[in-house]
């Protein structure tokens, strides 16, 4: 690991933008770096010319996605808040990979439309209404040989590749936000749709027939499906895949979305082979509790109905509720459907019906679970769990916002204030040396100024992971020995004027593990630490205990790791009560990139919960695959978040990220009320 720059450490407290970030592919992101397309304006208030500007806007959301010049990305349309009588709407050109296009709703007028609340696309009759009529609704599709509806020619939704759509709200057709690739069906396709609401007669949302793109799947983030109909081949959500066997990535990957439907949330199209969709903090309702003694049939929460043994749906779920007459279609064709769990999943269901092994059955009413059953209004408010701004969705996002700087060669850091000066506490190693004799004699501890750079303090040979607290007139910091067999013992350093150290033991590792990262907080009861262990899990957290931060008692019986034994690291914790919250590295996940940080909190150390806003941080364009290591600094009102980028091999940098705002007001965004949570135990129950 290289020294620092002075210039680049002063850096760190006079830079500040005033944008967020967001996903590398997405044109509407200050961190975009890919291609720069045209920005086209939607409002019925516009003159209808060029689309240049709010007052030139054109009046309908065809005439934008028309205008598109050309298929090489990073196209945006912005869309003023209001209803839009538009049907089977189709852009003139596909996004490109890296520079998707983007349609954006100016939910909260923040772009300048003057206007808030949804763009309402009405795909119905403006006299008489609700228009169920197939392949009619908001996105193009047809098929020539199907005989009825609106199918003289075939078309594929493929034209919407690469696509972003955010804030829109679908109804009147036969379906809402779905896509048929027809006569294109089993090429590579991909859409991104985010806080939206998607009603439909047939389908409320979904994506048909694609073949996977295991890195870039279809997601959709906190959206509402609703489908009407419940004869046939209809669900609140319809998946079709065009591969002979399963793939081992998703088709599709839903997260924190709520799917309602009279009979089914989730059915494979009846032309699809293997289809697979991932649910993520999901809740999936069907109405349909019918009973079969009486002359009635439900097609089950997951539906699979009319498929014969070559046709299969499998669904990835974690930490989702269903409910609904029974899981799996009743009868034979039930077996094409198969389902892995992680986490907690619940299923309410007929008393009579089977729950396998894994899911948690549930014997009460979840009256919050269907308390989500309605849409929000076409205003934006009145969603159940909305937080402040009524949708449940991205606006009531705490704006963490990355500063355009970066220091090579650095990871694990601390930014504290000790006596009134700014300083930076890391770590030097040089990692190529792992597994030598020489690794140990490659590390050492140093401090630097923020303000000037300068480096004020360099020891702890020997020891690397750093972590820092300050505790009266002392600078204290945590750090784990290193050695040939990589990391042993967590040490404290102690110093009063940061020239003289002390060196004492403070944790020492049981049985085979290594010890690792380290973060120290006050609570009222003296101090609390978490460290990070590669044991029972790679990797995890657990506790420890100390009233003067010398003597230290392990936390017993207690283990973090996430939702199922799964990679939870680097932690940094702090108590504002009543609760302990915890950033920690969350592995990759489909529908992100790379490894991302997560936020938990909990009153006992015992029973947690996950934001429902997960994941804080992901790498934007430019940072490889990863934002880990967080570590806290507040100062001055505002909270700043440093964080490691890089690929988790080869190289890494150290960035910061902004709140405007102190760090309670932080932690409580990232909780809305309202919002459910995804709850985890550390003491091993479920």
């Amino acid at each position: 690991m290289k020294y620092l720059s002075a210039a680049m450490l002063a850096v760190m407290v006079v830079c500040s933008p005033s944008a967020a970030s967001a996903a590398p592919w997405d044109p509407t992101s200050p961190d975009y770096a890919g291609r720069r397309g045209v920005t086209i304006h939607v409002s019925r208030e516009g003159d209808n010319t060029d689309g240049r500007s709010w007052k030139t806007a054109f009046r309908t959301i065809q005439a934008a996605l028309d205008a598109v010049p050309d298929d090489r990305g990073g196209h945006t349309i912005l869309v003023r808040p209001g209803t839009y009588v538009e049907a089977n709407l189709s852009p003139s050109k596909k996004g490109a990979a890296g520079a998707y296009n983007a349609i954006v709703c100016d939910f909260d007028g923040a772009l300048g439309s003057g206007a808030t609340g949804w763009a309402l696309i009405d795909s119905g009759d403006p006299a008489k209404g609700f228009k169920s009529w197939d392949w009619w609704g908001p996105i193009r599709a047809s098929d020539a040989h199907w005989p009825t509806g609106n199918n003289r020619e075939t078309f594929s939704s493929i034209v919407w590749d690469r696509w972003l759509l955010r804030r829109l709200y679908t109804a009147g057709g036969d379906a809402g936000l779905f896509w048929d690739l027809t006569s294109r069906s089993g090429e590579g396709f991909t859409v991104v749709v985010e806080d939206c609401v998607g009603t439909g007669r047939a389908f409320g949302g979904g994506v048909v027939y694609p073949t996977v793109r295991p890195a870039e799947p279809s997601v959709f983030r906190r959206c509402y499906f609703l489908a009407l109909d419940f004869v046939g081949d209809t669900a609140a959500v319809l998946m079709g895949g065009w591969e002979d066997a399963m793939p081992e990535a998703p088709h599709a990957v839903f997260e924190d979305c709520t799917l309602v439907h009279p009979d089914n949330a989730v059915a494979l199209s009846y032309a699809s082979k293997c289809a697979r969709a991932r649910f993520v903090n999901c809740r999936l309702i069907v109405l349909n509790f019918t009973q079969p003694e009486m002359g009635g049939k439900s097609t089950g929460i997951l539906c699979t109905e009319h498929h014969g043994p070559k046709g299969k749906l499998h669904v990835d779920l974690e930490n989702s509720t269903l409910a609904g007459y029974s899981l799996f279609t009743p009868g034979p064709e039930g077996a094409a459907a198969t389902a892995s769990l992680r986490g907690e999943v619940s299923a309410y269901v007929q008393f009579k019906q089977p729950v396998p092994p894994g899911w948690k059955r549930l014997g009460a009413w979840p009256g919050d679970l269907f308390a989500r059953i309605a849409p929000p209004s076409p205003d934006g408010r009145g969603w159940p769990g909305g937080g402040s701004d009524g949708a449940g969705g991205a606006h009531s996002r705490p704006r963490l916002t990355k500063l355009p700087f970066a220091i090579a060669d650095a990871m694990e850091s601390t930014p504290v204030v000790f006596q009134g000066r700014p300083l930076l506490v890391h770590n030097v190693r040089d990692d190529t040396k792992v597994n030598t004799d020489a690794y140990a004699g490659s590390m050492h501890l140093l401090i630097r100024d923020l303000v000037t750079g300068k480096e004020v303090a360099r020891f702890g040979q020997g020891h690397s992971l750093a972590s820092a607290i300050v505790a009266g007139p002392e600078l204290n910091v945590f750090a784990s020995e290193g050695g040939k067999d990589w990391f042993r013992d967590i040490y404290r350093f102690s110093s009063a004027d940061l020239k003289t150290w002390k060196r004492e033991p403070a944790l020492k590792r049981d049985g085979g593990e290594a010890l690792l990262n380290v973060s120290v907080c006050r609570d009222d009861r003296g101090y609390l630490m978490a460290y990070e262990s590669n044991k029972p899990v790679g990797f995890c957290f657990k506790f420890a205990r100390s009233k003067d931060l010398s003597a230290w008692e392990k936390v017993p019986g207690l283990i973090f790791a996430g939702t199922g034994n799964e990679y939870s690291a680097c932690p940094v914790i702090r108590y504002v009560a009543p609760f302990y919250y915890v950033i920690y590295l969350h592995a990759a996940t489909p529908g992100h990139k790379g490894w991302i940080s997560y936020l938990a909190r909990s009153r006992d150390l015992t029973e947690w919960e996950l934001s429902p806003l997960n994941p804080i941080l992901e790498a934007a364009d430019g940072e490889g695959l990863n934002n880990s290591d967080v570590d806290i600094l507040e100062r001055d009102g505002k909270t700043y978040l440093y964080y490691a980028t890089g690929d988790q091999s080869t190289w890494s940098a150290l960035r910061v990220a902004e709140f405007d705002g102190p760090l309670p007001e932080l932690f409580r965004a990232f909780f809305p009320p309202g919002h459910p949570t995804v709850r985890v135990r550390a003491d091993g129950t479920r």
